[in-house]
């Protein structure tokens, strides 16, 4: 019994250990009266408040915060804008793809071919008539679609406010003579003539005949200058830059020049449909012995830069003889 009484003194008389003082809060309240332990750490825990935004699904977002936030006027471009609406209401609904109405095929099967080329060794050159008849040019500019005539306007109020009225005027009639002059010094290469025009304008336009050198190559029977094309079933008519083999392939040649680069065919707008309208026309005009099924844009730039010769196979000159006859239904209709 003393042995007992003795073991209890020693125990009441040594310091407590870390877990026995969990089990003494009750004796050990007067010396920490706010000593409050929980195996929760919700009880001191700031309440979270709930986000809205972290309910979003922001990867689906993501490219529309980037696109905003990154945005810059002076890079835009009308990708980067159709891109940005795509991002903002979606891409656009597909509609069902139009036929034209009074479809001609762009091969005339009715036109026969002579044998023996009744011409001479020297380019056609056919005379524009004076008829009622609409040219190319003048149906492809008044059909051009809202965004098109978006673009062309905005880009004219930004060369007026750069140049003025008179200066944006001035601009562009050189443009027009420096066009007039870059065909006529290609004619004159072609028919291998040295004219007086050609050199009055051969510092204006070096640079272009730079650029198309490397094209000039690949050049090979040319069978049509600067001549008047008519359709005359669809009764529209126009004037074809040239006609020549381009690598061994008939085509319906094109020149452009540009002081931009136009590195791919969509670049170039509404010419292909121009050039598959040309094309139609040649070979349903009695005044050609011959048929074309290719074409070539060929842009040529002023700073001399090697053209880029764009090559327009029959599957391609199809489709946009197609489209090209959708639009001469609108101009009909229209007029």
């Amino acid at each position: 019994m003393f042995l007992i009484r003795m073991k209890f003194l020693q125990l009441l008389s040594r310091k407590p250990g870390k877990l026995e003082m969990l089990f003494q809060i009750p004796f050990c309240q007067k010396q920490f009266p706010y000593l409050c332990l929980s195996t929760s750490t919700c009880l001191y825990s700031k309440k979270k408040k709930v986000n809205g935004y972290e309910q979003v699904d922001q990867e689906k977002y993501k490219n529309l915060v980037c696109s905003v936030t990154s945005y810059k006027t002076s890079a835009q471009t009308p990708e980067t804008i159709f891109e940005e609406d795509n991002l903002l209401y979606g891409p656009p609904v597909k509609t069902e793809q139009k036929t034209p109405k009074n479809w001609v095929p762009l091969i005339n099967p009715n036109k026969r071919i002579p044998l023996v080329n009744s011409h001479s060794n020297l380019p056609m050159k056919i005379s524009l008539p004076r008829t009622k008849m609409p040219s190319v040019t003048r149906v492809l500019q008044q059909t051009m679609s809202p965004q098109q005539n978006f673009y062309l306007e905005r880009w004219k109020q930004k060369m007026i406010l750069e140049l003025g009225k008179a200066g944006f005027d001035e601009y562009t009639k050189n443009l027009f003579l420096q066009g007039e002059l870059f065909h006529a010094a290609l004619e004159s290469i072609f028919l291998s003539e040295e004219t007086a025009a050609k050199e009055q304008g051969k510092d204006i336009i070096s640079g272009y005949l730079s650029s198309v050198q490397h094209v000039l190559t690949d050049i090979s029977e040319v069978k049509a200058l600067e001549s008047a094309v008519q359709h005359e079933t669809l009764q529209y008519l126009g004037l074809v830059d040239c006609v020549a083999k381009y690598r061994g392939q008939l085509c319906v040649i094109d020149w452009k020049t540009s002081e931009k680069p136009k590195p791919s065919l969509k670049n170039t707008f509404d010419n292909p449909l121009q050039v598959a309208a040309y094309i139609g026309a040649i070979n349903h005009d009695a005044s050609y012995d011959f048929q074309v099924s290719c074409g070539l844009i060929v842009v040529a730039y002023k700073n001399g830069s090697p053209a880029h010769p764009h090559f327009m196979d029959p599957d391609l000159c199809t489709q946009y003889w197609n489209q090209w006859l959708l639009r001469l239904e609108e101009y009909m209709d229209r007029n």
